[in-house]
């Protein structure tokens, strides 16, 4: 059974991925870091990169189910 994700890169992520968005399709259990590594080909990731499932702050290790929203962002600073 195909399982189906939106995955969204906010800021300079999507920016130098040249993509804002996309779906993923998967058949086995993910974590973010997994989502990261399918949906980027590989590309390394940033060492201070953020994520969020369903609008929720995730750890890399957390698991990703059918129907999510998996976001990437940098971290946010401001004054």
């Amino acid at each position: 059974m195909f399982m189906s994700i939106k995955v969204r890169y906010f800021a300079s992520l999507g920016e130098n991925l040249e993509r804002f968005e996309s779906d993923l399709e998967f058949s086995e259990t993910l974590t973010v870091a997994d989502v990261w590594k399918r949906d980027t080909s590989g590309k390394p990731m940033p060492g201070n990169l953020l994520a969020a499932v369903n609008m929720e702050y995730a750890g890399l290790d957390s698991p990703v189910r059918d129907g999510d929203e998996v976001a990437f962002f940098p971290p946010v600073t401001g004054g």
